[in-house]
This record gives C-alpha cells, sequence and structure tokens, in this order.
C-alpha cells in the first residue's frame, strides 16, 4: 500500500512530520509522498527521520496555480510534483518563497475581512501559525471553536470558499509555469485532483490536459478521496487515452480532515496500487525530456 498525497502541519495539515512517519509505518504503507501545499519544509523535517521508520519517503510538493477563465473567476488548479531522484535545489526553494508571499498577503485580507463582519478572532488564535502558515482549514477550525459557524463545511460555504473570498485572490502562477518548474528540477508533474475542477463533461477535461502536456504535464492523479468509482474509472480511461501514468493518494489532512485516513482516503475509497509508483520510476528513467 502506497500514498502519494499528504500534509503536514508543515502547510494544512495537523500531523507532525514524524508522526505522520510513524503512523504511515503503523498501517503498513510501503511509501509515502510529502506534498504539502508550496513547502518543502514537511518533507525537509521527515526525511532524516524516514529511514528508521521503514517507509519510502518520496519528495513531492502540491503547487498553487490560477489557470485563466475568461469571462469569469480564474480557475484554480493544483499541480502535485513528485521528484523520485532527489530534491529540487535553491532556485526552486526560492521560487516557492515568493508564492508563500501571496498567502501571507492574502491571509492578511482575510483576517480582516472577517473581522469587518464582527467575527473577533485574531492571529493567537492559530495555535502558532502567523499569516505565512496559516491555511483555510485553519480558519475554518477557529471559526468552529469559536461558535462562528457550527462546523468546518459551514465555515467554508459562507467566508472560505472561492466565491466567498472574491476580491482577494492570491496572484499565482499559471499551471504551465509550475510545470515548467517541476520538469526543470527533474520531477514528474500531476494534474491533481481532476475531479474537483468542474470540468464536464470529459471532453473539457481532455482539452485542459491536451493544453497542458506540451509544457510538461507528466500525469494526472486518478485516486484520490473526493472522486467516486465513476470518476477514478473515467480518469483511469482518459490517462490511458493520453498514455499518462496516473497518481494517487488519500489527500490526509490529519485532523484537519478527519474523514480522511492515511492510505485509504474516505470511507477506504482509496487504495493506490503498488505499480502506481513504479509506472513513474520508468517514467524517469526512459524519458530524457526530464530535466536534471
Amino acid at each position: 500500500m502506497i500514498d502519494l498525497h499528504t500534509h503536514t502541519n508543515s502547510s494544512d495539515g495537523s500531523s507532525s512530520p514524524s508522526d505522520l512517519l510513524r503512523a504511515s509505518h503503523k498501517i503498513g504503507l510501503k511509501a509515502l509522498a510529502i506534498t504539502d501545499h508550496d513547502t518543502l519544509a514537511g518533507f525537509d523535517a521527515a526525511l532524516p527521520l524516514a529511514r528508521e521508520c521503514g517507509v519510502e519517503l518520496i519528495c513531492g510538493i502540491e503547487l498553487s496555480t490560477q489557470l485563466e477563465n475568461p469571462g469569469q473567476r480564474r480557475l484554480s488548479v493544483h499541480v502535485l510534483g513528485y521528484f523520485l531522484h532527489q530534491p529540487p535545489g535553491d532556485e526552486f526553494r526560492n521560487w516557492l518563497t515568493s508564492i508563500s508571499a501571496t498567502r501571507r498577503q492574502r491571509n492578511l485580507e482575510l483576517m480582516e475581512r472577517l473581522r469587518g463582519s464582527n467575527i473577533n478572532i485574531s492571529w493567537e488564535d492559530f495555535a502558532g501559525l502567523g499569516p505565512e502558515r496559516a491555511a483555510r482549514p485553519h480558519f475554518a477550525r477557529v471559526l468552529v471553536a469559536k461558535g462562528y459557524v457550527p462546523n468546518s463545511q459551514s465555515a467554508f460555504d459562507l467566508y472560505l470558499s472561492d466565491a466567498a473570498l472574491a476580491g482577494i485572490e492570491r496572484e499565482l502562477p499559471s499551471p504551465p509555469e509550475a510545470i515548467q518548474r517541476i520538469r526543470q528540477n527533474g520531477g514528474i508533474a500531476s494534474l491533481a485532483h481532476p475531479g474537483r475542477l468542474g470540468l464536464s463533461p470529459p471532453s473539457a477535461l481532455k482539452a485542459l490536459i491536451g493544453k497542458l502536456i506540451p509544457y510538461g504535464l507528466g500525469a494526472i492523479e486518478a485516486y484520490h478521496s473526493d472522486h467516486t468509482p465513476e470518476e477514478t474509472s473515467v480518469l483511469l480511461q482518459v490517462a490511458e487515452e493520453f498514455n499518462l501514468p496516473v497518481t494517487g493518494g488519500s489527500d490526509f489532512h490529519g485532523a484537519n480532515k478527519p474523514d480522511i485516513h492515511l492510505g485509504s482516503g474516505r470511507h477506504g475509497n482509496v487504495r493506490v496500487p503498488d505499480e502506481v509508483l513504479e509506472r513513474m520510476r520508468v517514467l524517469v528513467a526512459v524519458d530524457g525530456n526530464l530535466e536534471t
């Protein structure tokens, strides 16, 4: 069993990197990818501990990007990057800091908007997280804890959804830029949880994939906790049509998404075959276009 999509408290998960490794070993994961949002800090912290836990640790990341959507709000697209040979270097890491800066600005504006709506919260409520690291699930937990909403879903519906955040969008890279950055550092770029994009019928998703392949898109995420069995089946077919490998994982966030379990997703709906990782290794080994 493998899980190629997980988050630590270095982004919007609740588990420390060491706790995530121990949990992975306990449930028998063979391989774990830490794919924190726009940072490699969780992977860096876990790396020295991985060998003693007996779990293969894969360097990953989930990049936040925006796709131009003429006449409408820009579409939020997440791109997963997997670095199977070695972690990316300083140039890539310095580029990540520019993305983190947009998170800080968005969070400062979000805090002011919530206060303007007579919601009495402050950064002291975020358990040591400042505007540089806080993500929307953290805001949701604070809103629930202080009694402004009954649950996280209500927090997103009322205050934290993309529609609710209109006017304070982050300035993010485009999917092609993120894909190219991953490729230039020897990584595989995978389109994260395509089922969330709302691109229906499948021809709309195929059109997006067709646009991204020339920039180096190397895979699509077929196995994910938010995908129905029907969506997974469609995504496997789309991947085969484009001759792309698939990736997959639970998208584990710990207590921030308590219904999603490491390795198995929501109510056991995720089981990523071991051969998914093996095909990714083959892609890296034979694709001379993957730069190192």
